[in-house]
């Protein structure tokens, strides 16, 4: 029953949308979520739920809960672990009446075992069987990292393979030949969108030499401690949408035990004073920095409330001063960094 408007910018006067839906709620005349609309030309809420780490036996009540709420874009991957019961709350929700599957917008992601081109349909078949969806509407590498091939049926999520020196078992697939295999993907109906992940400008810039369909997303972690302008820039070239993980940056790998000296940005008395100003949480103004720099975001959350104030971040805007404010905080800290000893040892990121 919400009121929807196109319009091309998100109350910022940075221009980074070519189009925008907006959804009103009809009684108060609020903006409840806003949409942007890939290169591919399907609509992705600007806010999701980001389903890492969310544990088998919560998340169908997660999901459930969120639905209701008015999540409508869901992130997911199979390494996860999590999608078939995700899956069940997406099965429950249709057939409730909740929702109906083509008002939602599904993300998935392929594993670093399955980059050869023979395995890429594979991976996708799995997922969507576990989703128990016959599409996704959004596909991405979830690294750009090719490991050891591990059916699914033998170990599911596959995780990585060490070596006695604990260093991942890789395989030698290019990137090429499994954006290939996605292009395929969208060919034969089972992915609306395809993208990437964890991709720096060098791999992007690459890919859009050889790219018949190009990137719709690139997925990367993103808050005030890494803010990647020169990313952000060559992502806006290429009308690459940009999606923000781990958004609140720490807190994402504090429950994870991962040892890092940077503080928790959120904690900061500059970022509790812009929030104070607006009458909203420290996380809130974190999302709404993303959303204003061009991004969409998919935070993690399985606590009621919390999954109420992170879709509460489109009646208030930063001014550019606060923007800048925040953009100051840039340590390009990166919590997620796959080349650290205790993660893979495997250096990704210069």
């Amino acid at each position: 029953h919400a009121r929807v408007h196109n319009k091309s910018t998100l109350g910022t006067t940075t221009p980074f949308f070519h189009v925008v839906c907006v959804v009103f709620e009809p009684e108060t005349n609020l903006v409840i979520m806003a949409n942007v609309v890939l290169s591919s030309g399907h609509s992705m809420p600007l806010v999701g739920l980001g389903c890492w780490k969310i544990e088998g036996n919560v998340a169908k009540d997660t999901i459930r809960a969120a639905i209701k709420l008015g999540y409508r874009h869901f992130d997911c991957a199979a390494d996860y672990g999590n999608e078939a019961e995700i899956g069940e709350a997406f099965e429950e929700a249709f057939a409730a009446g909740d929702v109906a599957r083509k008002d939602l917008f599904i993300t998935s992601k392929l594993w670093n075992t399955h980059h050869a081109k023979e395995h890429v349909h594979e991976a996708i078949q799995r997922t969507l069987s576990d989703l128990r969806l016959d599409y996704v509407d959004l596909y991405l590498i979830h690294f750009p990292l090719a490991m050891k091939y591990v059916p699914v049926t033998e170990k599911h999520p596959a995780g990585a393979q060490m070596d006695e020196n604990g260093i991942p078992l890789m395989a030698k697939v290019p990137i090429q030949e499994t954006w290939q295999a996605m292009e395929g993907l969208v060919d034969a109906g089972l992915a609306r969108s395809i993208g990437v992940a964890n991709f720096n400008c060098i791999l992007i810039t690459d890919m859009m030499t050889y790219a018949r369909i190009p990137p719709a997303v690139n997925q990367v972690e993103s808050h005030p401690y890494l803010v990647q302008p020169v990313l952000r820039r060559l992502l806006t070239r290429y009308n690459i949408h940009m999606t923000a993980y781990s958004p609140f940056g720490y807190p994402s790998y504090q429950v994870l035990g991962i040892p890092f000296d940077s503080k928790n940005f959120l904690e900061l008395e500059q970022v509790q004073e812009i929030a104070g100003r607006y009458g909203k949480t420290a996380a809130q103004v974190a999302l709404r920095w993303n959303i204003q720099k061009g991004a969409s975001v998919v935070p993690k959350t399985v606590t009621p409330s919390r999954l109420t104030e992170n879709l509460s971040v489109f009646d208030f805007k930063l001014t550019d001063e606060e923007i800048a404010s925040l953009d100051s905080l840039d340590r390009n800290v990166r919590f997620n960094n796959v080349g650290l000893p205790f993660v893979w040892n495997s250096p990704l990121y210069d």
